[in-house]
């Protein structure tokens, strides 16, 4: 598990040269006064003279002292860690989002702990076992795909937790997401404004809600403009790049190549353009293809993707900023949507 920002609250430890950390105990024998002394005089408690307090702070800046957070927590009961469990670093979606998460934890104090669970149910559990045992004070969550008998107890029943970008079905409250049923009717409508035929929709097999209700938006635009909707159009498999590429080259080599191709996100699709190009199909001239998104990537001049548009660092600061009003007391676990919107670029 990673953390981030990139400064680690530690309890003592071996510095580079090999000598134990520094105590509160270890300033208060240097100095010749109490522990009670250094704790009030580093935490800027009344009942300490200011030439006091001026000493044990540079000594505790000489010595290179650091607090020790999860004592402190055992006070406190608060340790300003959030936890952070993502399904994938590689798709540059997740990282953004983290981005998000880390600013503002930043802003309000925070320290983030990273996991990414590879899309494994076994790795999130292991995770959220971990974050538990670090006494985090909440977790945010971007879930891998589960029974959905298992999904309502995924995160630990005595953490408060919000999920990010994906949630499970019953969950009410504690959440930011895209509404993705109109982000795939969007997506879909633009490939039809430009009178593309045979649109196909190319995403995950997992079953996941956020590309149900993207290909639930496919179909929903397809009949509004009184196309009939063709499950023989719809290519599922693995979420990768390797599964997006496998399944839109054996449609070409099946004689299916599509239209319009409509990926379930932008990962996806610039595997998608990639394998068409090296079949010798023009992109958007032979095929259209269309992402969900709008990663970093997707506006570079090589790529120019068309996309459908989450609010990706608005997303992560606004789960961060949910779950520590929570933590705070000052706000209850809200439900909050975001609306997605279309860019239009050369892809289409």
């Amino acid at each position: 598990m990673d953390e981030t920002p990139a400064r680690r609250q530690r309890g003592p430890r071996s510095d580079c040269h090999g000598s134990p950390g520094v105590t509160i105990k270890d300033l208060a024998k240097r100095l010749g006064v109490s522990y009670a002394t250094v704790s009030r005089a580093l935490n800027d408690k009344y009942g300490v003279k200011h030439s006091t307090r001026e000493r044990v702070v540079a000594a505790a800046r000489e010595l290179n002292y650091r607090p020790n957070a999860i004592a402190r927590g055992l006070i406190t009961r608060r340790t300003r860690t959030i936890g952070l469990v993502i399904p994938d670093l590689r798709n540059p979606f997740f990282p953004e989002v983290a981005a998000g998460i880390e600013a503002a934890a930043e802003e309000c104090g925070y320290s983030v702990l990273l996991g990414s669970t590879n899309w494994s149910a076994e790795r999130e559990d292991k995770y959220l076992n971990l974050l538990a045992e670090r006494r985090v004070d909440g977790i945010i969550l971007a879930p891998v795909v589960r029974p959905t008998a298992h999904h309502a107890s995924v995160l630990p029943p005595d953490i408060p937790g919000v999920y990010v970008s994906s949630v499970p079905e019953g969950v009410t409250r504690g959440y930011v997401v895209i509404d993705n049923e109109r982000g795939g009717y969007v997506a879909t409508a633009h490939l039809l404004s430009r009178g593309y035929a045979q649109i196909a929709y190319l995403g995950a097999a997992s079953g996941s809600d956020t590309g149900r209700a993207r290909r639930e938006g496919y179909r929903r635009a397809l009949e509004a403009a009184g196309r009939t909707f063709d499950p023989q159009l719809v290519m599922l498999g693995p979420f990768t790049r390797e599964g997006a590429a496998t399944l839109i080259e054996a449609a070409v080599r099946d004689g299916r190549t599509p239209r319009a191709v409509f990926c379930e996100n932008d990962d996806l699709a610039l595997s998608v353009i990639q394998t068409l190009t090296d079949l010798g199909h023009d992109v958007p001239g032979d095929v259209a293809v269309i992402g969900f998104d709008d990663i970093p990537w997707a506006g570079l001049h090589t790529v120019e993707l068309t996309t459908v548009a989450q609010p990706i660092h608005e997303m992560g600061r606004r789960a961060l900023r949910m779950l520590v009003d929570f933590v705070d007391g000052q706000a209850e676990l809200d439900a909050v949507v975001l609306e997605p919107r279309l860019v239009v670029r050369k892809t289409t």
